[in-house]
């Protein structure tokens, strides 16, 4: 039993509870029935009717806590967003260099205050917009990225000591890192002064996203290179956003993301810490990228839970001392998976819930998706709707204005003990099945997310997951045009001028020799690739020579079907 009540009171809540059942209950379920025989959260947890303080007797209020202490439930800050709102960080990418600077400009005219990277497929891939798979698809879903001229029109003007800046990419994420680096190291910059993440995930690439290269081992090593140098020379810089969001965007349940994301962690700790480094030298560090799902107070719980296994793994686990070590810290987007093209305004609203609940549950960070965006990359009118939402909430809503304001709800408190007792069962099971990376080859994880993929589908074609729009309140085809964001066909051209002209200008030798000298490092597992990689982006090497060249000595992955 906890505090919150005594045992007398309890059983007189008992009894209350029992008497409302039997009368007020049963009388008006005679004259009219509920909706559905069952309720239940969209992860399956049983929903009851109603919640009283019998709900939460056996949760010890040190696992509810105090904002800012451990074990951070209620928030990873003591004062959340009365010292300052989240990160409004609205993701852009599209064309050239140049193309998305300009979108990066307006974004922050309109007063978005941190900077998100979409690079295209090519660049996701490591393939420079030359390369023959590149064909038709440079510059089409994201910015092109080949060489640190690149980088420069991508941030010219903007001063990266002021903004923080998250660049999302995984398989060629330490090449990005050292361009960013080069970037830095040209102009000036104190590194330690530099702001900002790059996913680098790779292995819910592996489960979910499908966007890798290399065997794992190799990959999870760049993954181990970029968070050691990271903590050693650049201190605000998170060297890895470890996501949910792309495992729940492949259709897993809210509970699976989470558990998921925490068993990729868990690889990612004791990788680095078998360099030697202690957990307090790096975890401070570490960030996280979670979706803000349609289920509003299962996803306030999912996040108040999430932190809270997070701080427990740190500190009983890897034996973390420093609490910032313990702190669990986030961005969230909205979710794009449940944006709809029929009725395609309702996703301002959709968007707007999801949000909220983001913020309800201790956002860091948050992306607010377009209203455009089931048809392509969202319009500038779209972007400035969803970065006005997320203002309207920070200044009108208030909700702001209390730290963690549904902590204490019997509903939230009782959500967020059964998700997180729900998260350590399906890690125990990880474990004892041979770990994440073995699973991962097995395709134990790829088959949970699509068994829920699947099952999702189904409710939805049936109508027991209701869509509005797509099966239920459905309306005649819209006939309205409905303006989308435009491919420049001169992007390829325009990208492709200025790689060959990097290439002309360079010094082939000196690139050579570094690329001979990256080849010799890789293959001593116990030395760190990224210096290397930041002398090659420096000289004019490309990202697609880079990845060449280490998958003629790594090799490539190719995944186990399971059906």
């Amino acid at each position: 039993m906890n505090d919150f009540t005594d045992a007398s009171a309890l059983e007189r809540a008992a009894k209350e509870l029992q008497s409302w059942e039997a009368n007020e209950v049963a009388a008006f379920l005679n004259k009219q029935q509920e909706r559905r025989p069952a309720f239940r959260t969209q992860s399956g947890f049983p929903l009851k009717r109603a919640y009283t303080a019998l709900d939460v007797a056996d949760i010890p209020l040190e696992d509810i806590g105090l904002p800012g202490r451990y074990p951070f439930t209620r928030g990873p800050y003591p004062t959340m967003y009365r010292s300052r709102f989240w990160t409004m960080r609205q993701i852009a990418g599209f064309g050239t260099g140049e193309d998305t600077n300009r979108r990066f400009q307006y974004l922050i005219s309109q007063g978005q205050t941190g900077l998100s990277t979409d690079f295209d497929m090519p660049t996701l891939m490591g393939l420079d917009s030359d390369h023959p798979m590149s064909e038709g698809e440079v510059g089409r879903e994201g910015v092109a990225v080949c060489t640190l001229a690149d980088m420069e029109a991508l941030f010219e003007g903007i001063d990266l000591e002021k903004i923080s800046v998250s660049m999302t990419i995984n398989p060629s994420a330490w090449v990005l890192l050292a361009m960013y680096v080069a970037l830095a190291q040209k102009r000036g910059y104190d590194l330690h002064k530099l702001s900002g993440t790059i996913q680098a995930d790779i292995l819910k690439e592996y489960m979910a996203q499908k966007e890798y290269i290399f065997p794992i081992a190799p990959s999870v090593r760049l993954v181990r290179d970029c968070i050691t140098y990271c903590a050693r020379h650049m201190k605000r810089y998170n060297p890895i956003n470890i996501s949910g969001y792309h495992i729940s965007e492949a259709g897993s349940s809210p509970l699976h993301e989470a558990a998921f994301t925490m068993a990729n962690l868990i690889t990612y700790v004791e990788e680095v810490t078998k360099t030697g480094m202690h957990v307090d030298e790096f975890a401070p560090r570490l960030a996280f990228f979670f979706v803000s799902q349609a289920d509003f107070f299962e996803e306030v719980a999912k996040f108040r839970a999430l932190r809270r296994v997070y701080a427990k793994i740190m500190k009983e686990r890897f034996g973390a001392r420093n609490p910032e070590s313990m702190r669990l810290r986030f961005h969230t987007q909205t979710a794009a998976a449940t944006l709809t093209k029929p009725q395609y305004m309702v996703n301002i609203i959709r968007t707007t819930l999801q949000a909220l609940a983001a913020v309800m549950g201790g956002t860091q960070s948050l992306h607010t998706n377009g209203m455009d965006e089931a048809f392509a990359i969202p319009t500038e009118a779209a972007m400035k709707i969803a970065l006005r939402t997320q203002q309207v909430i920070a200044d009108e809503s208030n909700v702001a204005s209390v730290v963690d304001p549904l902590g204490g709800s019997y509903l939230v408190e009782r959500l967020t003990s059964d998700f997180e007792k729900a998260i350590f069962e399906i890690l125990e099971e990880v474990e004892r099945r041979g770990g994440t990376v073995k699973l991962i080859e097995q395709g134990w994880f790829q088959k949970h997310i699509a068994d829920f993929a699947y099952d999702v589908a189904l409710g939805k074609q049936s109508g027991d997951r209701t869509v509005i729009g797509v099966n239920k309140y459905i309306e005649p085809e819209e006939d309205a045009e409905i303006h989308t964001h435009p491919y420049d066909p001169t992007t390829a051209e325009r990208q492709i001028s200025r790689l060959q002209r990097v290439r002309r200008e360079r010094d082939n030798a000196k690139v050579s020799a570094l690329m001979d000298r990256m080849v010799e490092i890789a293959k001593d597992e116990t030395q760190n690739l990224m210096p290397v990689t930041i002398e090659l982006v420096a000289a004019g090497a490309t990202m697609g020579e880079i990845v060449e060249r280490l998958k003629d000595l790594w090799g490539t992955y190719r995944e186990n079907p399971i059906f």
